[in-house]
Protein backbone atom coordinates (compact mmCIF):
# COMPACT_ATOMS: atom_id res chain seq x y z
CA UNK A 1 0.00 0.00 0.00
CA UNK A 2 1.61 3.44 -0.74
CA UNK A 3 2.52 5.44 1.87
CA UNK A 4 -0.42 8.10 1.51
CA UNK A 5 -2.98 5.44 2.22
CA UNK A 6 -1.06 4.27 5.59
CA UNK A 7 -1.19 8.02 6.46
CA UNK A 8 -4.91 9.45 5.50
CA UNK A 9 -7.02 6.21 5.89
CA UNK A 10 -10.57 7.26 7.34
CA UNK A 11 -13.06 5.64 9.75
CA UNK A 12 -15.13 2.62 7.79
CA UNK A 13 -18.17 3.89 6.15
CA UNK A 14 -20.81 2.88 7.71
CA UNK A 15 -24.58 3.25 6.96
CA UNK A 16 -25.47 5.96 9.69
CA UNK A 17 -22.85 8.60 8.08
CA UNK A 18 -24.80 7.81 4.62
CA UNK A 19 -28.00 8.69 5.72
CA UNK A 20 -27.29 12.51 6.10
CA UNK A 21 -23.98 12.06 3.41
CA UNK A 22 -24.07 14.98 0.46
CA UNK A 23 -22.02 13.44 -2.47
CA UNK A 24 -20.14 15.60 -5.02
CA UNK A 25 -19.13 15.21 -8.65
CA UNK A 26 -15.75 16.78 -9.21
CA UNK A 27 -15.07 16.75 -12.78
CA UNK A 28 -11.22 17.82 -12.98
CA UNK A 29 -10.79 18.88 -16.99
CA UNK A 30 -13.11 21.66 -16.30
CA UNK A 31 -13.16 22.46 -12.51
CA UNK A 32 -10.62 24.97 -12.94
CA UNK A 33 -8.40 26.94 -16.04
CA UNK A 34 -5.71 24.17 -14.92
CA UNK A 35 -7.98 21.22 -15.38
CA UNK A 36 -5.81 20.20 -12.82
CA UNK A 37 -5.76 17.42 -9.60
CA UNK A 38 -3.70 19.99 -7.73
CA UNK A 39 -6.42 23.01 -8.33
CA UNK A 40 -9.27 20.69 -7.33
CA UNK A 41 -7.12 19.67 -4.08
CA UNK A 42 -6.75 23.45 -3.09
CA UNK A 43 -10.73 23.66 -2.64
CA UNK A 44 -11.45 20.51 -1.55
CA UNK A 45 -11.41 22.05 2.69
CA UNK A 46 -14.41 24.75 0.84
CA UNK A 47 -16.61 21.55 0.02
CA UNK A 48 -17.19 21.30 3.71
CA UNK A 49 -18.73 24.36 4.16
CA UNK A 50 -21.74 22.48 1.56
CA UNK A 51 -21.00 19.14 3.73
CA UNK A 52 -19.49 17.10 1.37
CA UNK A 53 -19.15 13.81 2.65
CA UNK A 54 -18.17 11.97 -0.39
CA UNK A 55 -15.90 13.35 -3.81
CA UNK A 56 -17.11 11.30 -6.99
CA UNK A 57 -13.88 11.76 -9.44
CA UNK A 58 -15.02 11.51 -13.25
CA UNK A 59 -12.24 9.37 -14.64
CA UNK A 60 -9.18 9.89 -13.84
CA UNK A 61 -7.44 7.40 -16.25
CA UNK A 62 -5.53 8.17 -19.54
CA UNK A 63 -7.66 8.62 -22.69
CA UNK A 64 -7.72 6.89 -25.67
CA UNK A 65 -5.73 8.55 -28.67
CA UNK A 66 -7.27 5.77 -31.09
CA UNK A 67 -10.56 6.99 -32.16
CA UNK A 68 -10.45 9.91 -30.17
CA UNK A 69 -14.09 12.03 -30.49
CA UNK A 70 -13.73 15.24 -31.59
CA UNK A 71 -17.36 16.41 -32.02
CA UNK A 72 -20.40 14.57 -33.66
CA UNK A 73 -19.32 12.08 -35.40
CA UNK A 74 -16.23 13.55 -36.48
CA UNK A 75 -12.90 11.77 -34.45
CA UNK A 76 -9.68 14.30 -33.72
CA UNK A 77 -7.62 11.90 -35.91
CA UNK A 78 -10.24 13.03 -39.12
CA UNK A 79 -8.99 16.60 -38.55
CA UNK A 80 -5.99 17.60 -40.45
CA UNK A 81 -4.69 21.14 -38.70
CA UNK A 82 -2.64 19.60 -36.17
CA UNK A 83 -3.35 22.95 -33.96
CA UNK A 84 -7.24 22.04 -34.20
CA UNK A 85 -6.29 18.59 -33.45
CA UNK A 86 -4.72 19.06 -30.09
CA UNK A 87 -7.86 20.92 -28.80
CA UNK A 88 -9.73 17.39 -28.53
CA UNK A 89 -9.51 16.12 -25.71
CA UNK A 90 -11.91 13.15 -25.85
CA UNK A 91 -13.77 11.09 -23.42
CA UNK A 92 -12.59 10.42 -19.89
CA UNK A 93 -14.83 7.21 -20.83
CA UNK A 94 -12.47 6.33 -23.49
CA UNK A 95 -10.52 4.68 -20.81
CA UNK A 96 -6.37 3.25 -22.25
CA UNK A 97 -5.06 2.15 -18.64
CA UNK A 98 -7.07 1.50 -15.91
CA UNK A 99 -4.68 1.52 -13.54
CA UNK A 100 -2.83 4.78 -14.34
CA UNK A 101 -3.12 8.56 -14.79
CA UNK A 102 -3.85 11.01 -17.15
CA UNK A 103 -1.25 13.20 -17.54
CA UNK A 104 -3.43 15.55 -18.62
CA UNK A 105 -4.58 15.73 -14.63
CA UNK A 106 -1.20 15.67 -13.31
CA UNK A 107 1.22 12.63 -12.00
CA UNK A 108 0.30 9.65 -9.15
CA UNK A 109 1.65 11.89 -6.68
CA UNK A 110 -0.72 14.91 -7.76
CA UNK A 111 -3.50 11.80 -6.99
CA UNK A 112 -2.46 10.46 -4.06
CA UNK A 113 -2.21 14.64 -2.64
CA UNK A 114 -6.06 15.33 -3.60
CA UNK A 115 -6.96 11.93 -1.67
CA UNK A 116 -4.98 12.67 1.26
CA UNK A 117 -6.68 16.34 1.57
CA UNK A 118 -9.89 14.99 1.25
CA UNK A 119 -9.57 12.29 3.99
CA UNK A 120 -7.54 14.49 6.10
CA UNK A 121 -11.02 16.65 5.34
CA UNK A 122 -13.03 13.54 6.76
CA UNK A 123 -14.29 13.19 2.74
CA UNK A 124 -14.10 9.80 1.05
CA UNK A 125 -13.36 9.55 -1.92
CA UNK A 126 -15.20 7.23 -4.94
CA UNK A 127 -13.94 6.54 -8.58
CA UNK A 128 -16.06 6.92 -11.62
CA UNK A 129 -15.39 2.74 -13.05
CA UNK A 130 -16.19 2.03 -16.75
CA UNK A 131 -16.60 -1.77 -16.91
CA UNK A 132 -17.69 -1.85 -20.00
CA UNK A 133 -15.79 -0.86 -22.65
CA UNK A 134 -12.43 0.80 -22.56
CA UNK A 135 -10.53 2.76 -25.60
CA UNK A 136 -8.95 1.72 -28.42
CA UNK A 137 -5.30 1.61 -28.10
CA UNK A 138 -6.21 -0.19 -24.36
CA UNK A 139 -3.54 -2.69 -24.17
CA UNK A 140 -6.06 -5.84 -24.10
CA UNK A 141 -7.36 -5.33 -27.98
CA UNK A 142 -3.88 -6.21 -28.37
CA UNK A 143 -3.07 -8.90 -25.51
CA UNK A 144 -6.49 -10.06 -25.20
CA UNK A 145 -8.61 -9.58 -28.11
CA UNK A 146 -11.00 -12.25 -26.81
CA UNK A 147 -12.13 -10.40 -23.91
CA UNK A 148 -14.13 -8.14 -26.57
CA UNK A 149 -17.13 -8.44 -28.59
CA UNK A 150 -16.59 -9.16 -32.31
CA UNK A 151 -18.77 -8.06 -35.09
CA UNK A 152 -20.33 -10.31 -37.76
CA UNK A 153 -16.20 -9.58 -39.69
CA UNK A 154 -14.94 -11.17 -36.48
CA UNK A 155 -13.21 -7.60 -35.81
CA UNK A 156 -13.56 -6.10 -32.18
CA UNK A 157 -16.87 -4.12 -31.93
CA UNK A 158 -17.93 -0.92 -30.37
CA UNK A 159 -21.11 -1.58 -27.90
CA UNK A 160 -23.81 -2.79 -29.89
CA UNK A 161 -27.63 -2.66 -28.95
CA UNK A 162 -29.47 -6.13 -27.20
CA UNK A 163 -30.00 -7.25 -30.57
CA UNK A 164 -26.34 -7.90 -31.43
CA UNK A 165 -25.68 -5.95 -34.51
CA UNK A 166 -27.02 -2.06 -33.52
CA UNK A 167 -24.18 0.09 -32.90
CA UNK A 168 -25.05 2.24 -29.85
CA UNK A 169 -23.13 5.14 -31.81
CA UNK A 170 -20.31 5.11 -29.15
CA UNK A 171 -17.56 4.96 -31.83
CA UNK A 172 -14.68 5.72 -29.68
CA UNK A 173 -14.62 2.73 -27.07
CA UNK A 174 -14.58 -1.19 -27.66
CA UNK A 175 -17.19 -3.45 -26.06
CA UNK A 176 -15.96 -5.71 -23.45
CA UNK A 177 -17.55 -9.06 -23.77
CA UNK A 178 -18.01 -10.70 -20.24
CA UNK A 179 -19.08 -13.81 -21.72
CA UNK A 180 -15.32 -14.74 -21.46
CA UNK A 181 -15.19 -16.52 -17.95
CA UNK A 182 -11.47 -15.06 -17.93
CA UNK A 183 -12.85 -11.07 -18.26
CA UNK A 184 -14.06 -11.32 -14.62
CA UNK A 185 -10.73 -11.48 -12.47
CA UNK A 186 -8.96 -9.44 -14.67
CA UNK A 187 -11.50 -6.48 -14.28
CA UNK A 188 -11.67 -7.35 -10.73
CA UNK A 189 -7.65 -7.04 -10.12
CA UNK A 190 -7.41 -3.56 -11.88
CA UNK A 191 -10.69 -2.37 -9.69
CA UNK A 192 -8.70 -3.82 -6.44
CA UNK A 193 -5.46 -1.78 -7.20
CA UNK A 194 -7.28 1.31 -6.52
CA UNK A 195 -8.57 0.20 -3.15
CA UNK A 196 -5.41 -1.79 -1.99
CA UNK A 197 -2.39 0.22 -3.44
CA UNK A 198 -4.23 3.71 -3.33
CA UNK A 199 -6.51 3.55 -0.42
CA UNK A 200 -9.74 4.81 -2.70
CA UNK A 201 -13.64 4.43 -0.71
CA UNK A 202 -15.25 3.03 -3.76
CA UNK A 203 -16.60 3.49 -7.30
CA UNK A 204 -19.14 5.39 -9.18
CA UNK A 205 -19.70 2.56 -11.99
CA UNK A 206 -20.98 3.96 -15.37
CA UNK A 207 -23.38 1.98 -17.10
CA UNK A 208 -23.51 -0.70 -14.86
CA UNK A 209 -26.87 -1.93 -16.44
CA UNK A 210 -25.34 -2.56 -19.42
CA UNK A 211 -22.41 -4.61 -17.56
CA UNK A 212 -23.68 -8.46 -16.65
CA UNK A 213 -25.48 -8.40 -12.81
CA UNK A 214 -23.42 -11.96 -12.51
CA UNK A 215 -19.82 -9.76 -12.57
CA UNK A 216 -21.68 -7.52 -10.24
CA UNK A 217 -22.12 -10.43 -8.00
CA UNK A 218 -18.61 -11.81 -8.33
CA UNK A 219 -16.82 -8.52 -8.04
CA UNK A 220 -17.97 -6.44 -5.20
CA UNK A 221 -18.13 -9.35 -2.68
CA UNK A 222 -14.37 -9.58 -3.54
CA UNK A 223 -13.78 -5.66 -3.12
CA UNK A 224 -15.69 -5.50 0.09
CA UNK A 225 -13.33 -7.85 1.27
CA UNK A 226 -10.56 -5.55 0.91
CA UNK A 227 -12.27 -2.73 2.52
CA UNK A 228 -15.70 -1.19 2.92
CA UNK A 229 -16.35 0.65 0.13
CA UNK A 230 -19.46 2.61 -0.86
CA UNK A 231 -20.80 1.47 -4.42
CA UNK A 232 -22.72 3.89 -6.64
CA UNK A 233 -24.69 2.07 -9.95
CA UNK A 234 -25.15 4.68 -12.83
CA UNK A 235 -28.49 3.00 -13.19
CA UNK A 236 -32.24 2.29 -12.11
CA UNK A 237 -32.16 -1.39 -11.92
CA UNK A 238 -33.11 -2.74 -8.66
CA UNK A 239 -31.77 -6.08 -9.16
CA UNK A 240 -28.50 -3.97 -8.79
CA UNK A 241 -29.24 -2.83 -5.42
CA UNK A 242 -29.93 -6.98 -4.38
CA UNK A 243 -27.98 -9.09 -1.99
CA UNK A 244 -25.64 -6.28 -0.77
CA UNK A 245 -24.49 -5.39 -4.20
CA UNK A 246 -24.57 -2.16 -4.74
CA UNK A 247 -25.70 0.47 -1.91
CA UNK A 248 -27.02 3.32 -4.27
CA UNK A 249 -28.55 3.79 -7.37
CA UNK A 250 -29.45 6.40 -9.79
CA UNK A 251 -32.58 8.32 -9.11
CA UNK A 252 -33.61 8.84 -13.15
CA UNK A 253 -36.94 8.88 -13.25
CA UNK A 254 -36.83 11.37 -10.13
CA UNK A 255 -35.34 13.61 -12.04
CA UNK A 256 -36.61 13.83 -15.32
CA UNK A 257 -40.31 14.46 -13.99
CA UNK A 258 -38.54 17.29 -11.81
CA UNK A 259 -37.45 18.80 -14.87
CA UNK A 260 -40.74 18.36 -16.47
CA UNK A 261 -42.92 19.29 -13.75
CA UNK A 262 -40.48 22.95 -13.40
CA UNK A 263 -40.66 23.42 -17.17
CA UNK A 264 -44.55 22.90 -17.59
CA UNK A 265 -44.52 19.77 -19.03
CA UNK A 266 -45.99 18.13 -16.47
CA UNK A 267 -48.55 18.80 -13.66
CA UNK A 268 -47.18 18.56 -10.15
CA UNK A 269 -49.89 16.54 -9.34
CA UNK A 270 -48.17 13.98 -11.34
CA UNK A 271 -45.38 13.69 -8.43
CA UNK A 272 -48.29 11.35 -6.33
CA UNK A 273 -48.74 8.40 -8.51
CA UNK A 274 -45.13 8.45 -9.58
CA UNK A 275 -43.74 8.54 -6.10
CA UNK A 276 -46.10 5.70 -5.11
CA UNK A 277 -44.69 3.96 -8.03
CA UNK A 278 -41.21 4.74 -7.15
CA UNK A 279 -41.83 3.79 -3.65
CA UNK A 280 -43.19 0.01 -4.74
CA UNK A 281 -40.26 -0.44 -7.26
CA UNK A 282 -37.57 -0.12 -4.50
CA UNK A 283 -37.04 -2.67 -1.92
CA UNK A 284 -37.27 -1.81 1.75
CA UNK A 285 -33.09 -0.15 2.70
CA UNK A 286 -32.59 0.89 -1.07
CA UNK A 287 -31.93 4.39 -2.11
CA UNK A 288 -31.16 6.18 -4.69
CA UNK A 289 -29.28 9.22 -5.96
CA UNK A 290 -30.82 12.98 -6.42
CA UNK A 291 -29.48 15.26 -8.42
CA UNK A 292 -30.66 18.51 -10.55
CA UNK A 293 -27.56 18.35 -12.62
CA UNK A 294 -24.48 16.09 -13.53
CA UNK A 295 -22.02 15.99 -16.31
CA UNK A 296 -24.05 14.03 -19.09
CA UNK A 297 -27.28 16.51 -17.97
CA UNK A 298 -25.36 19.48 -18.22
CA UNK A 299 -23.31 18.73 -21.49
CA UNK A 300 -26.52 17.38 -23.50
CA UNK A 301 -29.60 18.55 -22.43
CA UNK A 302 -29.20 22.47 -20.40
CA UNK A 303 -28.25 23.83 -17.67
CA UNK A 304 -29.88 23.59 -14.15
CA UNK A 305 -30.88 26.90 -14.35
CA UNK A 306 -31.79 26.74 -18.21
CA UNK A 307 -34.08 23.57 -17.68
CA UNK A 308 -35.91 24.52 -14.50
CA UNK A 309 -35.96 28.47 -15.06
CA UNK A 310 -38.37 30.29 -12.20
CA UNK A 311 -38.72 26.91 -10.32
CA UNK A 312 -34.88 26.15 -9.67
CA UNK A 313 -34.82 26.41 -5.83
CA UNK A 314 -38.26 24.67 -5.59
CA UNK A 315 -36.01 21.60 -7.42
CA UNK A 316 -32.76 22.18 -5.29
CA UNK A 317 -34.62 22.14 -1.91
CA UNK A 318 -36.84 19.22 -3.29
CA UNK A 319 -33.16 17.33 -4.14
CA UNK A 320 -32.40 17.43 -0.58
CA UNK A 321 -35.68 16.64 0.99
CA UNK A 322 -36.46 13.54 -1.15
CA UNK A 323 -35.42 10.00 0.42
CA UNK A 324 -32.00 9.16 -1.20
CA UNK A 325 -28.63 11.18 -1.15
CA UNK A 326 -28.08 14.59 -3.60
CA UNK A 327 -25.82 15.16 -5.18
CA UNK A 328 -23.76 18.66 -6.34
CA UNK A 329 -22.05 18.42 -9.46
CA UNK A 330 -19.09 20.38 -10.21
CA UNK A 331 -19.89 24.32 -10.78
CA UNK A 332 -23.59 24.14 -9.50
CA UNK A 333 -22.41 25.63 -6.66
CA UNK A 334 -20.79 28.74 -8.33
CA UNK A 335 -24.31 29.14 -10.24
CA UNK A 336 -23.13 27.25 -13.39
CA UNK A 337 -25.03 28.83 -16.58
CA UNK A 338 -23.21 26.94 -19.87
CA UNK A 339 -23.59 23.61 -20.67
CA UNK A 340 -19.69 22.61 -20.30
CA UNK A 341 -17.62 21.12 -23.31
CA UNK A 342 -17.39 17.55 -23.04
CA UNK A 343 -14.17 16.73 -25.51
CA UNK A 344 -12.69 20.10 -25.15
CA UNK A 345 -11.22 22.14 -22.22
CA UNK A 346 -13.73 23.93 -20.88
CA UNK A 347 -14.03 25.95 -16.88
CA UNK A 348 -16.47 26.31 -14.66
CA UNK A 349 -17.04 30.05 -12.91
CA UNK A 350 -15.60 30.54 -9.68
CA UNK A 351 -17.99 32.97 -7.96
CA UNK A 352 -19.90 32.46 -5.37
CA UNK A 353 -23.77 34.00 -6.76
CA UNK A 354 -27.60 32.69 -5.47
CA UNK A 355 -26.93 28.85 -5.08
CA UNK A 356 -23.86 28.77 -2.89
CA UNK A 357 -25.80 30.04 0.13
CA UNK A 358 -28.79 27.85 -0.64
CA UNK A 359 -26.51 24.87 -0.54
CA UNK A 360 -24.55 25.80 2.86
CA UNK A 361 -28.16 25.92 4.69
CA UNK A 362 -29.38 22.77 3.30
CA UNK A 363 -26.12 21.02 4.13
CA UNK A 364 -27.19 22.11 8.05
CA UNK A 365 -30.18 20.74 7.67
CA UNK A 366 -29.75 17.40 6.16
CA UNK A 367 -26.84 16.58 8.78
CA UNK A 368 -28.40 17.76 12.12
CA UNK A 369 -32.59 16.37 11.10
CA UNK A 370 -33.42 12.81 11.18
CA UNK A 371 -36.30 13.78 8.95
CA UNK A 372 -33.94 14.08 6.16
CA UNK A 373 -32.39 10.62 6.52
CA UNK A 374 -32.13 9.09 3.14
CA UNK A 375 -29.94 6.36 3.01
CA UNK A 376 -31.23 1.97 4.64
CA UNK A 377 -32.77 3.30 7.43
CA UNK A 378 -34.32 6.77 5.54
CA UNK A 379 -36.96 8.53 7.14
CA UNK A 380 -40.41 7.73 6.61
CA UNK A 381 -42.25 9.74 3.31
CA UNK A 382 -46.03 10.70 2.87
CA UNK A 383 -47.95 12.66 0.45
CA UNK A 384 -49.72 15.84 1.72
CA UNK A 385 -52.74 15.95 0.32
CA UNK A 386 -53.05 19.08 -2.14
CA UNK A 387 -57.19 18.92 -3.10
CA UNK A 388 -56.63 17.63 -6.69
CA UNK A 389 -54.60 21.06 -7.52
CA UNK A 390 -52.08 20.46 -10.56
CA UNK A 391 -49.61 23.24 -10.02
CA UNK A 392 -48.75 22.31 -6.15
CA UNK A 393 -46.54 19.32 -4.85
CA UNK A 394 -46.62 18.52 -1.29
CA UNK A 395 -44.99 16.25 1.15
CA UNK A 396 -43.96 15.42 4.54
CA UNK A 397 -41.57 13.31 5.98
CA UNK A 398 -40.68 11.91 9.52
CA UNK A 399 -38.87 10.31 11.83
CA UNK A 400 -38.88 10.49 15.73
CA UNK A 401 -39.77 13.61 16.96
CA UNK A 402 -38.92 14.97 13.99
CA UNK A 403 -40.41 16.38 10.92
CA UNK A 404 -40.53 18.33 7.50
CA UNK A 405 -43.13 19.61 5.51
CA UNK A 406 -42.08 20.31 1.75
CA UNK A 407 -44.54 22.60 -0.19
CA UNK A 408 -43.73 24.11 -3.81
CA UNK A 409 -46.27 26.06 -6.12
CA UNK A 410 -44.93 25.49 -9.33
CA UNK A 411 -47.44 27.86 -11.09
CA UNK A 412 -47.27 31.70 -11.88
CA UNK A 413 -49.92 32.39 -8.94
CA UNK A 414 -50.39 32.27 -5.88
CA UNK A 415 -51.41 29.05 -4.32
CA UNK A 416 -53.31 28.27 -0.45
CA UNK A 417 -52.63 24.76 0.75
CA UNK A 418 -54.12 23.67 4.23
CA UNK A 419 -51.95 21.38 5.87
CA UNK A 420 -52.40 19.19 9.02
CA UNK A 421 -49.44 18.81 11.32
CA UNK A 422 -48.82 19.39 15.10
CA UNK A 423 -45.72 21.22 16.79
CA UNK A 424 -43.63 24.01 16.32
CA UNK A 425 -42.26 24.23 12.58
CA UNK A 426 -39.40 26.35 11.36
CA UNK A 427 -39.30 28.20 8.07
CA UNK A 428 -36.03 26.53 6.28
CA UNK A 429 -35.70 30.01 4.45
CA UNK A 430 -36.21 33.10 7.15
CA UNK A 431 -36.06 30.60 10.33
CA UNK A 432 -39.20 31.75 11.40
CA UNK A 433 -41.04 30.04 13.81
CA UNK A 434 -44.81 28.79 13.33
CA UNK A 435 -47.24 26.62 15.41
CA UNK A 436 -49.52 24.19 13.63
CA UNK A 437 -51.89 23.09 16.16
CA UNK A 438 -53.99 20.38 13.85
CA UNK A 439 -54.38 22.15 10.57
CA UNK A 440 -52.85 25.70 9.43
CA UNK A 441 -53.45 27.26 6.00
CA UNK A 442 -50.25 28.15 3.79
CA UNK A 443 -50.34 30.52 0.91
CA UNK A 444 -47.23 29.71 -1.45
CA UNK A 445 -45.84 32.32 -3.71
CA UNK A 446 -45.76 31.55 -7.71
CA UNK A 447 -42.69 29.44 -8.28
CA UNK A 448 -41.83 28.94 -4.95
CA UNK A 449 -42.17 26.80 -2.42
CA UNK A 450 -42.24 26.84 1.79
CA UNK A 451 -40.07 24.15 3.63
CA UNK A 452 -40.73 23.53 6.99
CA UNK A 453 -38.31 22.05 9.69
CA UNK A 454 -39.54 20.33 12.94
CA UNK A 455 -36.62 19.19 15.14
Amino acid sequence: MNQTAEVATLPPLTDEFLETAILYEANIRQYSPEGSFDAFTADIPKLKALGVDVIWLMPVYPISSTKRKAYGNIMAEDIEDPEERKKYLGSYYAISDYTAINPEFGTLEDFRRLVKTAHDNGIYVILDWVANHTGWDHHWIKEHPDYYTKNEAGEVSEPLKDDGRTPEGWTDVADLNFDNPELTPAMIAEMKYWITEEDIDGFRCDVAGFVPTEFWRKAIPELRAEKKIFMLAEADNPELLEDGLFDMAYGWANHHLMNDIAKGEQPAAQWWAHYNGQMEKWAAGDYVMNFVENHDENSWNGTFLGRTGANWESCLVLSYALPGMPLIYSGLEYDLNHSLKFFEKDSIPKTKGKIWPVLEKLAAVKKEVPALHGGVNAANYEWIHTFHDPDLLAFRRFKGDSEILYLANFSSEVKNLPVKAMGTFSFFKSGEKVQIDGEKNFEIAPNSYLFLVKN
